[in-house]
């Protein structure tokens, strides 16, 4: 039987640990007593993996007409459904969850910046003159509270999920934690090289019999790429980056594959190398 939701403040006393089964969120405050918005994140969080699993046939399926009860549900399917690629709602879910749980915790609050990590997807708040910085391979990421960037996420073949192409990461920027999720997976997918021998794939199922992928065939393993490959694999995924970020679908994508980094718009402010 799964343990019931725990909440503790880690040995700094300053970030909130959520776990819940595959759930694993830090949250942390700044500029105000955390006591109250932590109460909150974690009364919100007692029924985010109930209400999931819950759904979780319809959330593994292609979306269609489903009508979900559960609100990070509905959230899931929300972000999915802009995007013109395959994907089922579980590639929102851990962006969802971290945005769900920092709208609990803010909502109606006076908070000048919070932060809910969910393993790598990580939804902000950032009131007046605040600013959010994280740092990834490619530099330091750096919003500011005027910026339309409240969600970050990151995807790729040696991440936690299953990817379908090479990428060794790509980080993207978006309104919401939920559009960086999926942007982000789907963008990794396409950082690829189909058919080259060096790279192995197994089927998803096969490596994990519950994945919403089936028997699509997911990467297991890179080898050695030439600097021609390298480039061309990254120019994939850098157009389909191109054309969310004509849509309005993200604000900035950062894709690395050999320790080669490129960005979905060169002209963007966001990225400090």
């Amino acid at each position: 039987m799964m343990n019931a939701p725990q909440a503790a403040l880690l040995p700094d006393r300053r970030r909130l640990h959520l776990n819940h089964g595959p759930i694993d969120l830090i949250v942390e405050v700044f500029g105000t007593d955390p006591a109250e918005p932590y109460m909150r994140a974690a009364r919100r969080f007692e029924t985010v993996l109930c209400g999931l699993v819950g759904e979780l046939d319809a959330l593994r399926g292609r979306l269609g007409e489903v009508e979900f009860a559960d609100p990070i549900a509905r959230r899931m399917a929300d972000a999915v459904r802009p995007f013109d690629r395959f994907v089922t709602p579980m590639a929102a879910v851990a962006g969802a969850v971290a945005d769900a749980v920092l709208s609990a915790m803010v909502e109606g609050q006076d908070i000048p910046k919070a932060y809910v990590n969910n393993g790598g997807d990580i939804a902000f708040h950032l009131g007046p003159g605040q600013s959010f910085n994280s740092f990834g391979v490619a530099g330091e990421i750096r919003i500011q509270a005027d910026d339309t960037v409240r969600g970050l996420a990151t995807s790729g073949w040696r991440g936690r999920s299953h990817s379908l192409g090479i990428a060794d990461a790509v980080t993207v920027l978006a309104d919401s934690a939920a559009a960086a999720d999926v942007a982000a997976t789907l963008i990794a997918n396409a950082v690829d090289l189909p058919r080259h021998p060096a790279i192995a794939r197994a089927r998803a199922c096969d490596l994990s019999p519950d994945s919403d992928l089936g028997g699509r065939l997911v990467t297991t393993d890179v080898g050695p790429l030439t600097q021609a490959e390298t480039c061309a694999a990254l120019a994939r995924g850098q157009a389909v980056a191109k054309r969310f970020r004509a849509r309005g679908l993200i604000q900035q994508a950062i894709l690395s594959l050999n320790d080669r980094h490129i960005h979905a718009a060169a002209e963007e402010a966001l990225i400090h190398a």
